[in-house]
Formats: structure tokens, C-alpha cells, sequence
């Protein structure tokens, strides 16, 4: 397996894993906050869509005009889901945007550099390739695998892997 399949191959695990956890709720469990900052499972899924999937693979890798634009029109609305849009679209649209980032992925060789850069949300500090971005999203999407296995157990009982002695 060469080095951009084991990133890919790594990615898709913790994709997979927020996938496994939100399929595992209900409507009304997906929009239960669990703790104190009131996030809701299907807001931290938006998140992944929008912040995570969509702005660094569609816009900072890709450069997509049409991505770059529309992360600035909902900029401070992406941990939030109206009630009258369905759980299962979001976490729809999380698949969409996994497959359309999968496609960036192949296309691109992983010493490319960014096509855009956010200088003024980010300042000095940048990601230089493919190869940092993707395990800048590994790092991510495992963080927030993370908080959900905490929401679903605090929800339903739910547990990803306990080892126990």
C-alpha cells in the first residue's frame, strides 16, 4: 500500500467510525445535546461537512470557487441544523461529501500544494500539501469520533469499544 492509500485508508476508518455511531441514533437522539456547550450529534456531523470535508479538500486543496464562497456565507452556522432539515440528510450529505473528497484525494498528488489559502482566517500558520492535510483530518475526524462515542453513550447506553479487564 503506498503512502496515499494508508492516509485514505486511515481517513476512511474514522469516517466510518462517525458513520457507525450516528446510524446508530434516532432522530430525536441526533438532535439531543448531551453536554454543557449543546452540540448535537447531528451538528458535529454538519461540522464535519462543512469545516472539515468541504473547506479543506473542496476549497484549500481543490480551490473550488463555488466551495470557498459558500463556506463564507455560513460561516458561524455550521454546528447548526434547523428542525425543519432531516438528521438523515446531514449525515447524507457527510457521505456526498466524503465521496466528492475521495475524488480530490486521487486526483491529487499528495506533495500538491494548496490551490487556496485562508491567510486571513489563519494567518502564518498554513498546511503546505495533500499529505498534511489529510492527517490534519485524520487527527480531526478522530477527535470528534471521539465526542460522539461520549454522546452516544450519555444518549442510549451505546459504546464504540470498551476493553475491560
Amino acid at each position: 500500500m503506498d503512502e496515499k492509500e494508508l492516509l485514505r485508508s486511515y481517513l476512511t476508518m474514522q469516517r466510518e467510525h462517525v458513520l457507525q455511531v450516528v446510524d446508530a441514533l434516532d432522530e430525536e437522539q441526533l438532535r439531543r445535546a448531551t453536554l454543557p456547550s449543546g452540540w448535537t450529534p447531528v451538528g458535529l456531523v454538519k461540522h464535519l461537512v462543512m469545516d472539515e470535508e468541504r473547506f479543506w479538500f473542496r476549497a484549500v486543496v481543490a480551490g473550488e470557487r463555488e466551495a470557498i464562497e459558500e463556506l463564507g456565507r455560513v460561516a458561524g452556522t455550521t454546528w447548526t441544523v434547523p428542525a425543519d432539515v432531516p438528521a438523515a440528510s446531514v449525515v447524507q450529505a457527510y457521505r456526498d461529501e466524503i465521496a466528492r473528497a475521495d475524488a480530490i484525494i486521487a486526483a491529487t498528488d499528495l506533495d500538491a500544494p494548496p490551490a487556496w489559502w485562508p491567510g486571513e482566517l489563519f494567518g502564518s500558520w498554513r498546511l503546505h500539501s495533500l499529505r498534511e492535510v489529510m492527517l490534519h483530518l485524520v487527527v480531526e475526524v478522530a477527535c470528534h469520533a471521539g465526542h460522539l462515542d461520549a454522546a452516544r453513550e450519555l444518549i442510549d447506553g451505546g459504546q464504540w469499544l470498551v476493553l475491560t479487564d
